[in-house]
């Protein structure tokens, strides 16, 4: 069996009196169980006029001229999930710390690697409630930790949405560069465009060793991968960053750390209560440790 399939069926008037599970098997070489164990993840697609929606039920009844869209990836489905830790629960909306190596969305491949789904799932194993839908409001990339808030009703992602939006929701983050940033004036606002788009974000000093040093950011801004294209260009790449991260001075090749961007704060006024909220990491999660009085990274392989 190859290690990657992509197929799409059209069902015909046979094909709609059996399970989808049995019609993709029989224009594959993957068993049910495979099949119902990639619908699950999120793999197989439903084709039904102009609405495309992930087929999760190998029992949903087919109908003649529906399309079944296969996109099978060994490696991909059978990867661990890192799990998320839920920080807060507000009914309408749940803070979380992602882990790194948790997506924030899913792709045609599957969406089980992705927090929202992974939430989705299972929030109600973990509080003993019922199922609630999760909605993305904001995003963290793959390889950054952190504090992220979900929404779990059309109408808090349609205030949270606004709010991200607006730059209503402080947003606080924290990274650690190559080379020693004390010598950046605090408050030090970066505003180099990102992929042809004005892009702002605000660099504090914290702290450094012999090697590496702690900065708070902050963004004025919401460009994908702004952090990292803005501390690159000053000179300081982000340590662990294996796409902006500078290597010709041969820091890869001995780099063993994962990307240390972490957002580290949340402080916002809930659209729903009017009450204030702050969420910070626990010093524990956090990619900066002193020990000894020696401060640095936390190494994760």
């Amino acid at each position: 069996m190859t290690d990657i399939i992509q197929t799409c069926v059209t069902v015909d008037a046979e094909g709609s009196r059996i399970k989808a599970s049995q019609l993709l098997a029989n224009h594959t070489d993957l068993s049910q169980a495979k099949i119902k164990d990639a619908m699950q993840k999120g793999a197989v697609w439903l084709l039904r006029g102009k609405q495309k929606k992930r087929l999760r039920r190998a029992s949903k009844p087919l109908l003649v001229g529906d399309q079944l869209e296969l996109n099978y990836d060994t490696n991909l489905l059978t990867q661990a999930v890192p799990e998320p830790l839920l920080i807060f629960d507000a009914q309408d909306y749940s803070v979380w710390f992602k882990p790194y190596g948790l997506n924030c969305q899913g792709s045609r491949w599957g969406d089980f690697a992705s927090i929202n789904r992974w939430v989705e799932v299972n929030l109600p194993k973990l509080l003993n409630s019922s199922e609630r839908p999760v909605f993305l409001v904001h995003r963290l990339d793959r390889a950054t930790t952190g504090l992220i808030l979900l929404c779990h009703s059309k109408t808090a992602a349609r205030l949270f949405s606004a709010m991200f939006q607006e730059g209503e929701v402080d947003k606080r983050y924290q990274a650690i560069v190559h080379g020693d940033f004390s010598a950046v004036p605090l408050g030090y606002e970066a505003d180099q465009m990102v992929d042809g788009k004005a892009a702002k974000s605000v660099f504090s000093y914290v702290d450094s060793n012999d090697e590496y040093s702690l900065v708070d950011v902050r963004l004025l801004t919401g460009r994908k991968h702004q952090i990292r294209q803005h501390l690159s260009g000053m000179g300081y790449p982000i340590v662990g960053d294996r796409l902006y991260g500078d290597s010709r001075n041969g820091a890869f090749k001995k780099e063993i750390m994962d990307l240390q961007l972490q957002a580290v704060s949340l402080e916002f006024t809930c659209p729903i209560t009017q009450e204030s909220m702050h969420f910070t990491v626990a010093h524990h999660q956090r990619n900066w440790h002193s020990d000894s009085g020696s401060s640095k990274p936390r190494v994760s392989t």
